[in-house]
């Protein structure tokens, strides 16, 4: 839980590495040759559209070269005239009767030499023209011809090469328009069938519900073994948990440890702008699973599709509801016996609709948890297997220092200390990368750049220096780790606490305890300026909130006894502050009031004692903080003179500690 200053927001969880592509996406050389093979035996509609019009184009052409033929075009009067010097050779008048025009083709001489020509020529037929032929020349006939099809294919041919021009030059965008006009209400199920595959080997401090999924592999695997005690396995499972714990690496590994089909689709692929795709798709992709039965869907970010149908005052999405009524509908109709199992992953939960999680539909669901000390050293392990790290390095210190680190923030952790390393040209990860990288991913990187003036450094110095000595005086307060008064971010410096053990339960003492080491900064300044800063506006709320929860939320108070004055109450579509609501009177507020003062007031009269006590402690202690400026547990107490355990807080059993805290000076 926060106990100090600046406890800021956790660094935005490093999103998962993305899902590797199918294997007849062309990867290597075994992908392209499935590639072209695909291509050249299953030829796509517009591969179709194309051999057409090459097999159109093919006749059309030769048909035109063909008519094309080598000949001399006469006028009329050429022809007469040729015809009276007796140098037409023949005469074939083409009657046409669709159209009543009159062709002549024939063979003539140009001139008086014995060689002939072909001619052709278009006239309008008279009889005085008639009359002409038959006297001139002996070798006339006449035939009829019908050129319909030779007219339309010539005709059609510009047109074809044009539409082929086209298709060339715009084939892409073609393609994509096709897609998108045929193919909205498919399903964008993607099948796994990733040649790297990740086993549960791959997953850790998640066990509970590794086990649970296990249990669904292995019925997958052999159902009658579960069929023999009339037993049914759940039709659903739904996993939820924040932001980077691991759900959708635990699918992926589900694909890698279940040797039946896997599908896998994101919530928002299901919703278009185009009203009942959505709904046509999760038919399609439940009609795939049958199909590839027994199979596994699963549908990541569930909560974009799954909202509550009760849409309170914000209005309500019709798309949505629509499509998340096609899913209710598809999940219920399933068979017991079908093999196909839907497994869900969600961070929001508490946004489902109420029917998408009663029994026979998701009936089971699979919290996933931020992971405690030893999860995060068993992930912490699985993720420097990919990096060279020097083998003095203790991951058990890691583990304690990274309180409320998600799976995904402890891989950008080893990312970050890599880089780190790489940049100083090392050859192996070192501890002081991994404890580098950490502040850096918890606060931001060194501002060392940043202008601070002498009593600016000498406050915060001072400040960081008042809640160390106070947690050593603090037999119940975490155990000290660091001192460091290097600017990140926007704090100015920072104290690390690193606990020995799991705190499941925490005493009045204890909380008192921290109170006091909270207040240690504030007090540190008043006692050696004389003069009290705004750097404590973070110690100030995290002190009257724990001085809060103890009366209202943990009943701590003597006063109000037994009883809870907490009302906090969550409202998914409404603001908070609109449904907050009071249960108890104004006399009550009051007393709430003065008992929370009065902790803060205890707690702070305790710091100040301490610290006026010990004062010559305090001067030389934030005297060295200003030379050295980062300082761990160990020097400080060889400094001030503490004795120094036998277990150092450096190497301590991963299973007996949790979370470190920070305390950190604001501007």
């Amino acid at each position: 839980m926060p106990l100090h200053e600046n406890d800021r927001e956790k660094p935005i969880s490093e999103k998962e590495p993305r899902e590797s592509r199918d294997d007849d996406s062309g990867h290597g050389t075994d992908g392209k040759s499935r590639k072209l093979e695909s291509k050249f035996n299953s030829p796509s509609p517009q591969g179709y559209v194309v051999w057409l019009i090459i097999l159109l184009a093919i006749p059309l052409g030769l048909f035109y070269f063909h008519n094309q033929e080598e000949a001399d075009t006469l006028k009329s009067s050429e022809f007469e005239s040729a015809l009276q010097e007796g140098r037409i050779v023949s005469v074939v008048i083409q009657h046409e009767p669709a159209s009543g025009s009159r062709k002549i083709i024939g063979d003539y001489r140009p001139d008086d030499s014995a060689v002939t020509r072909r001619y052709k020529l278009e006239v309008i037929y008279t009889d005085a023209l008639d009359q002409l032929i038959r006297e001139s020349c002996d070798d006339r006939k006449t035939e009829n011809v019908s050129n319909f099809f030779g007219n339309l294919m010539i005709s059609l041919f510009p047109i074809l090469l044009l539409v082929l021009i086209i298709y060339i030059l715009f084939a892409r965008q073609i393609k994509t328009a096709g897609k998108s006009a045929f193919q909205f209400g498919k399903s964008r199920a993607r099948l796994n069938q990733n040649s790297e595959k990740i086993t549960f080997s791959n997953v850790a401090g998640i066990e509970e519900a590794k086990e649970e999924i296990e249990e669904i592999i292995e019925y997958l695997k052999d159902p009658e073994k579960f069929h023999r005690l009339g037993g049914k396995i759940p039709r659903g499972v739904l996993m939820v948990g924040p932001p980077g714990t691991g759900k959708t690496l635990l699918a992926k590994a589900i694909a890698g440890e279940a040797d039946v089909p896997f599908f896998s689709i994101s919530g928002s692929d299901f919703v278009e702008m185009f009203v009942g795709v959505g709904a046509s798709r999760v038919r399609d992709m439940f009609e795939q699973g049958k199909r590839s039965s027994p199979c596994i869907i699963f549908i990541d970010e569930i909560d974009a599709v799954g909202r509550s149908r009760f849409s309170g005052i914000g209005g309500g999405h019709d798309e949505r509801e629509q499509t998340l009524n096609a899913l209710l509908v598809e999940m219920d109709g399933f068979e017991g016996d079908s093999g196909v199992i839907v497994v869900a992953a969600t961070n929001r939960p508490d946004v489902l609709d109420p029917a998408l999680l009663r029994p026979g539909r998701f009936d089971r669901q699979i919290t996933i948890d931020l992971p405690d000390v030893k999860g995060r050293f068993g992930i912490l392990k699985v993720h420097v297997k990919k990096v060279k790290i020097n083998e003095e390095v203790d991951l058990n210190i890691i583990a304690r220092g990274t309180p409320g680190f998600s799976g995904a923030d402890l891989a950008n952790l080893i990312n970050e200390a890599a880089l780190l390393a790489a940049g100083m040209d090392k050859k192996a990860i070192e501890m002081d990368d991994l404890e580098e990288a950490r502040d850096k991913v918890r606060w931001g990187k060194e501002r060392r750049s940043r202008k601070m003036d002498i009593r600016d450094r000498e406050i915060t110095a001072y400040h960081e220096a008042g809640h160390a000595l106070v947690s050593l005086y603090c037999k119940l307060a975490m155990p000290l780790h660091k001192v460091t008064i290097i600017p990140r971010g926007s704090a100015l410096g920072a104290t690390m606490y690193l606990p020995e053990k799991d705190p499941i339960h925490l005493s009045r003492s204890e909380i008192l305890d921290t109170i006091s080491t909270i207040l240690g900064g504030r007090y540190a300044e008043k006692l050696i300026f004389d003069e009290i800063t705004s750097g404590a506006s973070m110690d100030i709320k995290q002190a009257t909130g724990l001085a809060r929860n103890m009366v209202c939320v943990w009943g701590m108070s003597e006063n109000l006894g037994f009883l809870s004055y907490d009302t906090r109450e969550e409202h998914i579509y409404v603001g908070r502050d609109i449904t907050r609501k009071v249960d108890y009177s104004e006399v009550t507020a009051r007393e709430i009031d003065l008992e929370i003062k009065s902790i803060v007031d205890n707690a702070a009269a305790r710091t100040e004692k301490i610290l006026t006590d010990h004062k010559d402690q305090l001067v030389l202690l934030g005297k060295t903080l200003l030379e050295k400026e980062t300082m761990d547990v160990k020097e400080i107490k060889i400094l001030l003179g503490f004795p120094i355990d036998s277990d150092s807080e450096e190497t301590s059993d991963a299973e007996d500690s949790n979370k470190e805290t920070d305390v950190t000076e604001e501007n």
